[in-house]
């Protein structure tokens, strides 16, 4: 079973090597010696470092008090979260599940094993609370790969105690730097001992400025085009006979970006955003699964609202992929958001107005309707049909599908494509405000919802290149489709409350609840839509992109 530890910590190097003296440090009342421990850790990663690209560390490591397995996930500067295995001869699957988006199909091996002598004291106050724990590490590291050599250092670490006020450490480091210790120029000891043990012919082409192959890897392991957006070769191949292919160059400092460019920095960041929520969804983190559900919507609205810029006979495919896994991940999710409201509801009422086993009755509905299960969701996440999809989004944004469009300006092309946007919203909108209430309006509504939504999500995509006024209409799309969302869940929930007072009353109870938060929530979608008029007249004077 892994357990999960959030650890805040400092490096520190020193020219000396001892420990600096600590006594005088404000709220410390003693300096306890804990002994020195002799630690050997093993660091696992890809042939071409992955997870080093993504600032994740694996490690098995023997001696100390936490000897097993660490897989860390970086948090912010000197955070991490610390996931622990116990030990084992191979790689723990609760550990390789949470990396497999970087990893994919390669093997994970022994890249480095760093044996350290580690020099303890702890940092307690007058009660004899631990503060801190101070090491001194003296650190040997050896490349378990290639042709690599060896490294020997020694550093000063310090890592806050469970629930300690990180202000405490800025305390400790003033007492070091007094004391002539300087922060690590490394963010880890493995990022250390990779570059230190590199060899030597890699390490001199850094030092020139030259870039090596290992340097040339993404942070999903794939190998990065040097001075190209993309190959022209194989984005030929993807686009129809007849079509013209642009010259696709890398954006630079004194070159403008061109639309193409806006396009594809976007659907980067999704992808990028799909591998690095996967095992924050795995771990069940809040709101990961809505956020990764966003990225993939966020794609595909690109895809769709970009035609001009990417292929559709290439991006509709992916697309589709991308519809299904956004499927997958809401298997649960929009029945617990359901789920949730109806609940919320319910402990508003005055007691004397819950009649009946209603809330054992919706307990009941919810499970019997919850088609999915964490179990599910795991499958599919390490199914090659979702790894397939990764490695898919791979290819597109390195050797990107791109038509003619793509070369041009995007206060132009991308311009277009938003506007082109808005004025679908504009059209649906208008339309079910001149239906009367009901299910036609109803279903306008939420087709108008829907493409508020990906307006939102183009000019989100367009802000960078056309600044404030596309803020501003994402601000405005985010609006309405607030406004829309609540009247589509009021539309869902009066359904579920309908499907409720059935089950009821064939089970001889009272459905005199139902009807009540049935009557609540037409009034809410009455209010939405009363509100309505007056928030498009506003985001339609206001916009122009």
């Amino acid at each position: 079973m892994a357990e999960t530890k959030r650890e805040i910590e400092r490096k520190y190097e020193s020219d000396d090597s001892a420990l600096p003296d600590l006594t005088g440090v404000a709220g410390v009342a003693a300096v306890l010696d804990k002994g020195v421990a002799e630690l050997d850790a093993t660091y696992y990663d890809t042939a071409d470092e992955r997870l080093a690209a993504a600032s994740l560390t694996l490690r098995r490591r023997t001696g100390g008090s936490d000897a097993g397995w660490h897989l860390k996930f970086p948090v912010a500067p000197g955070v991490r979260d610390e996931i622990r295995a116990p030990l084992s001869d191979t790689v723990p699957r609760s550990l390789a599940g949470l990396v497999r988006s970087r990893v994919r199909g390669a093997e994970l091996v022994p890249v480095v094993r760093l044996r350290s002598a580690r020099d303890v004291r702890d940092l307690v106050d007058g009660e004899g609370r631990l503060l801190a724990e101070v090491s001194l590490d003296a650190v040997r590291a050896d490349r378990l790969t290639g042709r690599g050599g060896s490294a020997r250092w020694t550093e000063i670490e310090v890592e806050l105690a469970d629930g300690g006020d990180p202000a405490f450490l800025d305390t400790v480091e003033e007492q070091l730097r007094t004391a002539g210790v300087r922060p690590s120029a490394s963010a880890s000891k493995l990022a250390r001992a990779l570059e230190e043990t590199r060899p030597k012919k890699e390490r001199r082409a850094a030092r020139a400025g030259k870039t090596t192959k290992a340097e040339k890897t993404t942070k999903t392991g794939k190998t990065a085009k040097a001075g190209k957006t993309a190959k022209a070769g194989k984005a030929a191949a993807a686009v129809p006979a007849g079509r013209a292919v642009p010259a696709v160059r890398e954006p630079s400092a004194v070159e403008p970006l061109t639309a193409g460019d806006h396009v594809l920095m976007y659907l980067r960041a999704q992808r990028d955003a799909l591998v690095e929520l996967d095992p924050a969804v795995r771990r069940d983190l809040p709101d990961a699964v809505h956020r990764m559900r966003v990225a993939t919507r966020r794609a595909r609205s690109a895809f769709r609202s970009f035609a001009k810029v990417l292929d559709r006979s290439v991006t509709d495919p992916i697309g589709e992929e991308l519809k299904w896994l956004a499927g997958e991940l809401g298997v649960d999710r929009d029945q617990e958001v359901l789920t949730e409201r109806l609940t919320a509801a319910l402990e508003k009422l005055p007691r004397p107005l819950v009649t009946g086993p209603v809330r054992n009755r919706l307990r009941t509905w919810s499970r019997a309707r919850g088609g999915g299960s964490r179990r599910r969701l795991l499958a599919v996440l390490d199914g090659s049909r979702y790894l397939a999809l990764l490695d898919t989004l791979d290819r597109l944004v390195d050797d990107p599908p791109l038509l003619e469009a793509a070369a041009g300006k995007p206060s132009k092309v991308i311009a277009k494509a938003v506007r082109k946007d808005f004025g679908q919203v504009a059209a649906l909108v208008e339309e079910a405000l001149g239906r009367p209430p009901g299910t036609e309006r109803d279903v306008a509504l939420h087709e108008a919802r829907k493409k508020a939504k990906r307006t939102r999500y183009s000019a989100e995509a367009a802000a960078p290149a056309l600044g404030e006024p596309a803020v501003d209409l994402v601000r405005m799309m985010k609006s309405l489709q607030s406004l829309l969302g609540d009247h589509q869940d009021s539309v869902m929930t009066r359904e579920a409350l309908c499907d409720l007072a059935a089950q009821a009353h064939a089970a001889g109870e009272s459905a005199f609840t139902y009807g009540l938060l049935y009557g609540r929530e037409e009034r809410r979608a009455e209010l939405a839509e009363a509100a309505l008029p007056e928030a498009w007249a506003t985001v339609s004077g206001a916009m122009e992109v």
